[in-house]
């Protein structure tokens, strides 16, 4: 434990030294492409230590809770109970319950290891023995990390408080490579995507002019898209006819559609050929079917014990501190912008729906299950939007992880149920289509408050209509500015009708990867962010993706304290009530502030009186009334309407 805290400490220190506080983000934003570069690699090394750490610790506090369930219990019912808590966490492959005077092999045991290489195999008993050992002692044991058959494992032992049982268990890591393999790509250290599905260009929405990407950093600012498709908009809907030509001349096979927009496929003409062909169809555009990723940066090692306890002794004593198990030691991210002392005033809504657009949510973790509605699943229809990435199950307990359950990590909402909106495919990446029609449906089907933790530099008039239709009915959309350290705008982030996050670290300076531009509303914590994981796990991840579901939860409890306030006057409280911990006055790094949830939603209970808010239409229209747009009528079409 003291490792972490320190290499923490020091990180903290040095980060202190080199990015003072309202100077450090001019000198961030300024770093050059290596050292950039350099960050990132470092970071990447240390995102695995944490990886570690909160791995072990789950795993301990799972053991000591079984140990508690099951010590006056029969030896078959300490035999089911290790199998049920094996269900739960099928990473831990071994477990075994022994008393003091068994041996290893005595022990009542769950599970099998079958490490057919013999060095390992007796690496692996020689540790159980140590662990025994030490827990005979009453003392917790953990191995060093070991490999076998490409995955990481490690050894653990925990003693009982008040018996002389004790838990051992082997425990496979798979979380390690998931997290690393999926950051590679969000970090940017490798050129992305590495397959063939898509082009890897920095391209203009309108020119298409290449730039070729042959080094990591040359990322920054580029924006994907499919080779060999185009997404159309037609001035008038064509006929039966005019598609069978189309589809000849270009030699497609198969086309998708969203009411008057089309995604054409060709087996023989690249994008800007399809572009060029398209302008004799009298279009209203025709652009490359671009590709968005996820928005995160990374597991960080930005987390210690002692700041979190720091922090936490520093809330409102008078406020309800959460008891999930994880809160205490690494949520440093709810007491800097003052989440407990807001609870007071509301813990949310059942009535205010969040839509997660992202990879999908695993539908079956404990901390989230019995937060989740119904959601939709656009990568693939038939299936529902279970997570095969991991991103959005963390956006996801961000905003509403269960609080106060003993369990895990506690998210910024108590009550505001989850929608997942799955829209981005295993790679971590979707396309315009993908995302516009998710837009479309969470926006149907009651969602007040969208996430977009995702991004890309194209601004694709598809993607638009599809936010003009959600803001149009009053959502607030909130979107992730991106990872780059560039003033580049990104996408959906710049929309005028979204509202832009960016990252701030533990100390409230910019965060060194968070992008920056006039653009950006708002900043939020998004430096080593604990959140749920797939398969019942936890992962601490860094990103603007991170900081974006903490003003999506901010936005669902304002709603839920006054549901009748429009999206645009959500936004401008949000901005009215920011932390200004940049350069005096609303800035490019931070926007107007760190987000205040408790000044927001006080801000919010004054506005029930309609002289409360001033200048409520300062952010947009103040009657924001439907416009009759394209998505309007094709949503009427998709109803049977004429």
């Amino acid at each position: 434990m003291w490792k972490y805290a320190l290499s923490f400490a020091l990180l903290l220190a040095f980060g202190a030294l080199l990015f003072p506080r309202n100077e450090g983000a001019p000198r961030i934003a300024s770093l050059t492409p290596a050292e950039e570069l350099k960050v990132k690699q470092t970071t990447l090394s240390q995102d695995m230590q944490l990886t570690d750490h909160l791995c072990r610790t789950q795993c301990s506090l799972e053991l000591q809770r079984i140990l508690n369930q099951v010590k006056q219990q029969p030896a078959e019912a300490k035999l089911s109970g290790l199998q049920e808590l094996q269900k739960e966490h099928p990473h831990m492959e071994k477990l075994i319950l022994a008393t003091k005077t068994q041996s290893v092999d005595e022990g009542i045991q769950s599970g099998s290891v079958d490490f057919k290489d013999p060095a390992t195999g007796a690496h692996v008993q020689k540790e159980l023995k140590l662990a025994k050992e030490h827990t005979d002692k009453g003392q917790s044991y953990q191995s060093a990390p070991f490999q076998y058959n490409g995955s990481t494992h490690f050894v653990i032992g925990v003693p009982s408080n008040d018996s002389d049982i004790a838990a051992l268990g082997v425990v496979k890591q798979t979380i390690l490579k998931q997290v690393e393999d999926h950051q590679l790509k969000n970090l940017r250290i490798v050129t992305y995507p590495s397959d063939n599905r898509y082009k890897i260009e920095s391209v203009d929405s309108k020119t298409l002019k290449d730039v070729k990407v042959d080094h990591p950093e040359e990322n920054e600012g580029t924006s994907h898209y499919h080779v060999n498709q185009v997404v159309v908009r037609f001035k008038q809907d064509p006929s039966p006819a005019d598609l069978a030509k189309i589809q000849s001349e270009i030699g497609s096979t198969h086309y998708r559609k969203i009411g008057y927009t089309y995604v054409f496929e060709s087996g023989q003409m690249e994008a800007k050929q399809l572009m060029n062909y398209f302008q004799k169809w009298n279009v209203v555009y025709a652009e490359p079917h671009f590709l968005y990723l996820t928005n995160s940066e990374g597991v960080d090692a930005a987390t210690d014990t002692e700041r979190a306890q720091a922090a936490s002794q520093n809330q409102d004593q008078n406020s309800v501190k959460p008891n999930d198990s994880l809160y205490q030691r690494y949520q440093w991210n709810l007491p800097i912008i003052e989440t407990v002392p807001g609870w007071s005033i509301t813990k949310g809504s059942q009535d205010i729906k969040v839509a997660i657009v992202d990879t999908g949510v695993d539908l079956n973790h404990p901390d989230l299950k019995d937060q989740l509605v119904s959601g939709f699943n656009v990568v693939n229809s038939d299936s529902p939007p279970l997570d095969d990435v991991g991103h959005g199950t963390h956006v996801a307990g961000v905003v509403g992880a269960i609080v106060n359950n003993n369990l895990g990590v506690a998210g910024m909402s108590w009550y505001n149920r989850i929608m997942p909106i799955k829209v981005l495919d295993q790679t971590g990446a979707g396309s315009t289509y993908s995302v516009a029609q998710g837009i479309i449906w969470a926006t149907d089907n009651g969602a007040k408050v969208i996430n977009m933790s995702l991004g890309n530099y194209a601004d694709a008039s598809f993607l638009h209509d599809a936010i003009q239709y959600a803001f149009d009915h009053d959502v607030v959309l909130i979107a992730a500015s991106g990872n780059d350290n560039t003033e580049t705008p990104g996408y959906p982030a710049a929309y005028p009708e979204v509202f832009a996050v960016g990252a701030a670290d533990a100390n409230k300076n910019k965060a060194s990867f968070s992008n920056f531009g006039d653009y950006i509303d708002v900043a939020a914590p998004g430096v080593s962010i604990a959140s749920t994981y797939p398969h019942n796990q936890y992962a601490a991840l860094s990103g603007t993706s991170m900081a974006s579901p903490h003003v999506t939860a901010l936005a669902a409890l304002i709603r839920s304290v006054n549901p009748n306030l429009k999206n645009t006057e959500v936004m401008q409280i949000m901005r009215d009530t920011a932390q200004d911990v940049g350069p005096a006055g609303k800035d490019k790094y931070f926007g107007y502030g760190l987000i205040d949830v408790v000044a927001a939603l006080k801000k919010a209970e004054a506005s029930k009186n309609p002289q409360a808010l001033q200048n409520p239409s300062a952010a947009g229209t103040e009657s924001n009334p439907p416009s009759v747009s394209w998505t309007q009528r094709l949503l009427d079409r998709l109803r049977g309407r004429p």
